[in-house]
This record gives C-alpha cells, sequence and structure tokens, in this order.
C-alpha cells in the first residue's frame, strides 16, 4: 500500500465529497450511528474517532449522523449530514448517499449565534426511503422528531437550537459547493 493510499485510509477527512461515478452523489463520513447515546468526532490529529459526549439515559441520534469531507461549513467543521438509511452504520462508514434538503438552523450561546445548517440526505442502498427525492417528501413528524432532538441536543450542552425552515435538495448542493470552495 503506498503511503498516500494510508494516508486516506487513515484520514476520512481527505476522502472527495462528491462519488466518482456519479457526481450527483456524495460520500457521508458516519461519525454518529441511529440510536446511539454516544456522540464520537473525527479527531484529525489522532486520525481517529473519538468518544466527545454521552446523551442521557433515553435521549439516542434518531438517524446516522456524519459529515462530507473536503468541506468547512460556517461553523469551521465538515458539514454536517443527517442521512437516513434502514440500519445504523458504524463511525468511519462512509456511504454513498443522495442529498434530499437541508435543514437551517442557527445556535445561540453565552449570546452569541452562529448559524449551523443540518444537510439530509438518504443512503444509496435504502430500501426504505429508496423513493425519497425531497426532504419535503418526508411527513412532518420526521421534521418535528428531528427539530425536538436537535433542540434537547443543544440544551444539554449549554445552547439554544432554532429551526430557520428547510431547504431542497437544490438548496443544499449550493450550501454543499460553497462549503468545498471554503475548504479549498
Amino acid at each position: 500500500m503506498s503511503k498516500r493510499s494510508r494516508d486516506a485510509y487513515a484520514a476520512p477527512t481527505v476522502l472527495k465529497p462528491f462519488q466518482k461515478k456519479n457526481p450527483d452523489l456524495v460520500q457521508v463520513v458516519i461519525e454518529t450511528p441511529k440510536g446511539s447515546r454516544n456522540k464520537y468526532e473525527f479527531d484529525p490529529k489522532l486520525r481517529t474517532f473519538t468518544l466527545s459526549k454521552v446523551l442521557p439515559s433515553g435521549m439516542v441520534f434518531p438517524h446516522d449522523f456524519g459529515f462530507i469531507p473536503s468541506t468547512e461549513a460556517d461553523d469551521g467543521d465538515p458539514v454536517d449530514v443527517l442521512i437516513l438509511m434502514d440500519e445504523p452504520a458504524f463511525p468511519g462508514c462512509v456511504i454513498t448517499s443522495r442529498l434530499i434538503g437541508v435543514i437551517k438552523g442557527e445556535e445561540t450561546k453565552d449570546r452569541q449565534t452562529e448559524r449551523n445548517d443540518r444537510l439530509v440526505a438518504v443512503a444509496e442502498e435504502s430500501y426504505s426511503h429508496s423513493n425519497v427525492k425531497e426532504l419535503e417528501q418526508l411527513n412532518k413528524t420526521f421534521l418535528e422528531e428531528v427539530e425536538a432532538f436537535f433542540v434537547n441536543y443543544q440544551k444539554e450542552h449549554g445552547k439554544k437550537f432554532k429551526v430557520l425552515g428547510i431547504g431542497d435538495s437544490k438548496e443544499a448542493f449550493r450550501l454543499l459547493r460553497r462549503a468545498i470552495e471554503k475548504a479549498a
């Protein structure tokens, strides 16, 4: 194995954001699986996934949560993605996915407000969500549950989260392209 391929294997942040064979698909690196109380993050210095938080009893991630590599969001981290799939993945797993929209939001802590949007995607290899092309196709309960999760999750960490609205897949791709340019 060449040094270059070893480096790419060890650092998911250097992967390309788009799937090679189909530029309409993105690569999502899973940090925290659906159903987990443990919040994992990729630590670029250690080049591995680390436990960053534990949620209180009864609170779990409602869907797999990860990031798109080689991007930089407004908060300085790679772009966050909530990914819909049939079964939970595991930290470090790369899932080829289709963007279906964005949940626009902001976080406030100590009177400092910061934009923190979450892209929403469907795993390319999904049975349950294979027909979903846009976020608006999901029922209202889905969005209410996701909003409740982020409000409670941020509250646990001394922050206030407010949903500003949702955007379609085109808006999600615009945000992604901006984040790719910012990271370059």
